[in-house]
């Protein structure tokens, strides 16, 4: 299995190295900010965990909104590049906004421009990932991708923590320094990605017509429904940062939530990614929602930090068994001229999902207490399991 690994990975396109090493630096900028968010949300600027929600789930549902048109426009001009381009530098300039907030709306419209770069990027990114892969080898690119993403992803929280501890807990000197790998990470981009040149035969068509759609096989459109019931089950990570200090973890130290769920799931995404191609899918998204169940139930009885520890890296875990995954499902399942339109209209999905989840976990929070947000993720995700089990 070690062997088998080790040969993928050298077998694997730099463009797709290149595109993972994007996402590295972006992922570190921004997890700087977001292990940081929550806490400076309600106790710097005094908001409540329902608005956290509304922040949260506004933002990253349109994120995913976003994508279906940046699919949509990356299919029809056949250039995804630039596009991934102007959504990363979008993102990279929303960053000094954190650093000046001097209230919530601030900080809402910041999320906000940077979850509209991250909408725009994200479907041309991603079909670009397929176009520049082997058919075989979609899986692997796609956990390999996301492996490197989730290192910057836990990078930044132990840099957020580092920097915390060194400037006697300044968020806002934290906000602006990560500015810096945001810079870097559009560089990358421009300057280390050559886009291959689609097919001569591809023909121009408008990708968001009746018959261009009909076009996007039923296999596609029960890939769509499987993500929708995923991003129910798995609202906003925000919960995570907030259940950590709920339990007794300080200001200073909470980024290491983030940094322990981003380490399982760097670790797992790769390695899943390169399992998913040899063996039933469905199989393998099935343990990635029982295992999201277990999580749910941790997080929701825990008492000490040591068990949300626990329930944060099962989350890791089951993030990185299940999104690789589900992304390598949408690339295989639709045509390689509608890819873009394909990863958009998936998570257009799972972005109104995401809205959903996210506010009923903040609304759960603050009626019911912490515990029923996640016992309620853990229904969801058993509604999920259950979906998934009549599927062959």
């Amino acid at each position: 299995m070690t062997m088998g690994l080790s040969h993928s990975l050298r077998e694997m396109p730099t463009g797709v190295w290149v595109l993972g090493l994007v996402s590295l630096f972006m992922d570190l900028s921004s997890e700087m900010i977001h292990s940081l968010l929550p806490v400076f949300l309600v106790t710097t600027l005094g908001a409540s965990a329902t608005l956290v929600g509304v922040v949260e789930g506004l933002a990253e549902s349109l994120a995913l909104i976003i994508k279906v048109f940046s699919g949509v426009v990356s299919d029809y001009l056949r250039n995804r590049k630039w596009l991934a381009v102007g959504g990363y530098g979008l993102g990279a300039l929303s960053k000094p906004l954190f650093a000046v907030a001097s209230g919530v709306e601030i900080v809402l419209t910041a999320r906000l421009l940077d979850r509209v770069g991250k909408g725009i990027r994200g479907a041309p990114r991603d079909a670009l990932v397929a176009d520049l892969t082997p058919v075989a080898r979609r899986g692997a690119a796609f956990g390999l991708r996301q492996s490197l993403d989730t290192i910057g992803a836990f990078l930044g929280p132990i840099l957020a923590v580092g920097f915390m501890l060194l400037w006697a807990e300044d968020i806002r000197a934290v906000f602006w320094l990560a500015v810096l790998p945001a810079m870097v990470s559009v560089a990358l981009l421009i300057f280390g990605i050559q886009e291959p040149a689609p097919p001569p035969s591809q023909t121009r068509t408008n990708p968001v017509c009746c018959e261009t759609l009909a076009r996007l096989p039923p296999s596609y459109w029960s890939i769509v429904r499987i993500g929708v019931l995923f991003t129910l089950a798995r609202f906003s990570e925000a919960f995570l940062v907030l259940r950590g200090q709920e339990t007794g973890i300080s200001m200073a130290l909470v980024p290491l939530v983030i940094m322990a769920m981003n380490i399982v799931y760097a670790g797992s995404a790769y390695p899943f990614g390169h399992l998913a191609d040899r063996m039933s899918q469905t199989v393998l998204l099935r343990w990635g929602l029982l295992v999201l169940i277990a999580a749910d139930l941790v997080l929701g009885l825990s008492v000490h930090w040591i068990l949300v520890g626990v329930g944060v890296m099962l989350w890791g875990l089951h993030m990185g068994m299940t999104q690789g995954l589900l992304a390598a499902m949408v690339a295989q399942t639709a045509p390689a001229e509608l890819r873009g339109t394909a990863f958009g209209l998936f998570n257009l999905a799972s972005g109104v999902a995401m809205l959903v989840a996210s506010l009923v976990a903040g609304v759960m929070w603050d009626m019911l207490g912490p515990s029923w947000t996640f016992y309620s993720g853990a229904a969801f995700a058993t509604m999920a399991l259950v979906a998934l089990l009549e599927r062959p």
